[in-house]
């Protein structure tokens, strides 16, 4: 190696290990997360699971039932609440429906409320105005599961798996060509890193149909 080599080595190796720490730091606790629920989704069948049911019914006063009776023609089959009746079912059950959309037929609304760790859904009698909530608990292990997942969990931790991601793919390619730079003094490197492809390579071709 040449004299001029050295800074220019000394260089890329200390702005590399820069981004690794970096990016290490900043997807530790994701990874953490992600691999140990990658451990329970893998093994979800053995993990016992007892879903806790939450169930409540509700009776629309008449000033609200009339918003919802039959002869109410919503802007199409799939539209939210108005507003006031909403408002109302967040004051008794504490369940934020409002800008939900609601599939209007004609003798019901109804109302998916999917969430991480389980669901829960709203059905109103337009006739009647009787209404029906039951929420499923699934726990927090099925919690964590979901959200390794991205199921049900909004635009904002879908951000934040897409970022999670990026500084996972940082941390990956800096450990590699910080791995270049070190292989020369290291003979076993590139040997294992062979094995880190070839391992799941071979489990894919022989033991996955």
């Amino acid at each position: 190696m040449r004299k001029t080599d050295h800074p220019q080595r000394a260089y890329w190796l200390k702005t590399l290990h820069q981004w690794h720490w970096i990016s290490s730091a900043v997807c530790l606790l994701g990874m953490l997360l992600f691999s140990v629920t990658g451990i329970t989704l893998n093994h979800a069948a053995q993990i016992e699971s007892r879903p806790a049911v939450t169930a409540r019914e509700l009776q629309l006063p008449p000033e609200l039932k009339a918003l919802v009776t039959p002869d109410v023609l919503p802007s199409s089959p799939r539209a939210p609440l108005p507003a006031r009746l909403a408002d109302w079912i967040q004051t008794q059950i504490a369940v934020d429906v409002r800008g939900r959309d609601a599939e209007w037929s004609d003798e019901e609304l109804y109302i998916s409320l999917p969430r991480p760790g389980g669901d829960a859904w709203l059905r109103i009698d337009r006739e009647s105005g009787a209404a029906e909530y039951e929420r499923t608990d699934r726990g927090w292990i099925s919690y964590l599961n979901d959200l390794h997942k991205g199921r049900h969990t909004g635009v904002a931790w879908s951000w934040f798996i897409d970022l999670f991601a990026v500084a996972c793919l940082v941390f990956c390619l800096t450990g590699l060509f910080i791995l270049k730079l070190h292989a020369a003094n290291r003979p076993t490197t590139w040997p294992i890193v062979g094995l880190g492809l070839v391992i799941p390579l071979l489990l894919t071709l022989l033991f996955i149909h």
